[in-house]
């Protein structure tokens, strides 16, 4: 079996872009019905979206490659490097000091060229900390790079990128060819193309010893926003999480061929429901500051921690509810009034209570009618 790279006229991707044609239809309705949200919040609203979908991507980028960081060390790395002052105490990990710093420098610069220096320095953002690889240093030795999974002695190989020696060549091509692919803002069709393809080819190349998927991503996530001329609000790796088998076997299939059209499809489509799962979210933060403008008045200053803590779990909710424990983990009180507070919470409809005795929990009650 050939893989991509190893055809003729690789570089010379082949796809019928009719097959996206209804679907470029409906993101440019979403993107439109997404903006006109974004732009009816209010400064403070909007950077705290940014936030949580910065924050979204960062996490699920890492777990789709195995690695899982807290929450709050994430927050705190983005805040840090967005210049935010109130940011979430010392960060625990430093592997994920890199992957929110890579975030935001993705962002930043998304109106800036691509080249293979801006790449290596997002690499060394996201690697820094890494003790396995050189970080910002494409990949070197003999041994081949290969995409492997099974068990020792019953692996299956899944891919296997140029050699090592090739990969300076092959990423100078890259950059020359996502540079020469010129995207005017309009047109939504070819923002689409180009990401889609831009994803896969590196992921082709696979320049760097670690990190490469991640790096992949951010990529596409660059694309899609230069070619727009906006930074895109959604999480790619978000929706890719959800179903990996299938995005792993779809960049399988399109890596042994040249004939991409599939490929264009399903990342086109991926595109799409990140962008759906995207207003979602924008409703939902919508929601949290109508919901804590009605009630801040209602609430003592430990109860308002507790609720902001709730939200920050973001639309995906805070796992388990608030319980007696949590609360007094928060909030540093005592559990007598603890108790107290959750039940005036729940006397006020803030807070909906569920189980009973030891088992009591409680869920935001973002149900509740809105009065203003």
């Amino acid at each position: 079996m050939k893989y991509n790279w190893q055809l003729p006229e690789w570089q010379n991707f082949k796809y019928d872009d009719a097959v996206i044609d209804s679907l470029c239809i409906d993101l440019a309705l979403e993107t439109g019905e997404l903006k006109g949200l974004v732009n009816s919040l209010s400064a403070e609203i909007q950077q705290e979206t940014i936030l949580q979908f910065m924050i979204s991507e960062a996490i699920k980028t890492s777990e789709i490659e195995g690695e899982f960081f807290s929450r709050q060390d994430i927050m705190s790395s983005i805040k840090k490097n967005m210049g935010i002052e109130d940011a979430f105490g010392k960060i625990r990990d430093k592997n994920a000091q890199g992957v929110g710093k890579l975030m935001v420098m993705v962002r930043n610069s998304y109106s800036d060229k691509l080249t293979e220096l801006s790449i290596k320095q997002w690499h060394y953002s996201l690697m820094e900390y890494s003790r396995h690889v050189n970080p910002g240093e494409y990949r070197k030795g003999t041994e081949p790079m290969q995409i492997i999974s099974g068990s020792y002695g019953k692996e299956i190989v899944h891919f296997e990128a140029p050699p090592s020696i090739q990969v300076p060549v092959e990423m100078k091509k890259f950059i020359q060819w996502y540079n020469d692919f010129k995207v005017k803002p309009t047109d939504i069709k070819k923002a689409l193309i180009k990401t889609s393809i831009s994803h896969l080819y590196f992921e082709s190349i696979h320049p760097f010893e670690d990190g490469n998927g991640r790096i992949g991503r951010a990529i596409a996530e660059k694309c899609l926003s230069e070619s727009l001329n906006r930074p895109v609000l959604m999480s790619i790796s978000s929706t890719i999480e959800q179903s990996k088998k299938k995005y792993y076997q779809s960049l399988k299939e399109a890596q042994q061929t040249l004939e991409i059209t599939d490929w264009i499809l399903y990342f086109s489509n991926l595109i799409l429901e990140s962008q759906k799962k995207a207003k979602q979210i924008v409703l939902f933060t919508l929601n949290k500051s109508r919901f804590l403008d009605q009630f801040k008045h209602k609430m003592n200053e430990r109860q308002t921690k507790a609720i902001l803590k709730m939200f920050e779990y973001g639309i995906s909710g805070f796992v388990g509810g608030m319980t007696a424990i949590k609360y007094i983990s928060i909030t540093k009180t005592s559990r007598a009034t603890a108790t107290r507070d959750l039940q005036d919470l729940a006397d006020k409809n803030i807070l909906i209570p569920k189980g009973q005795g030891r088992n009591r929990a409680y869920d935001l009650n973002l149900t509740v009618k809105n009065d203003i």
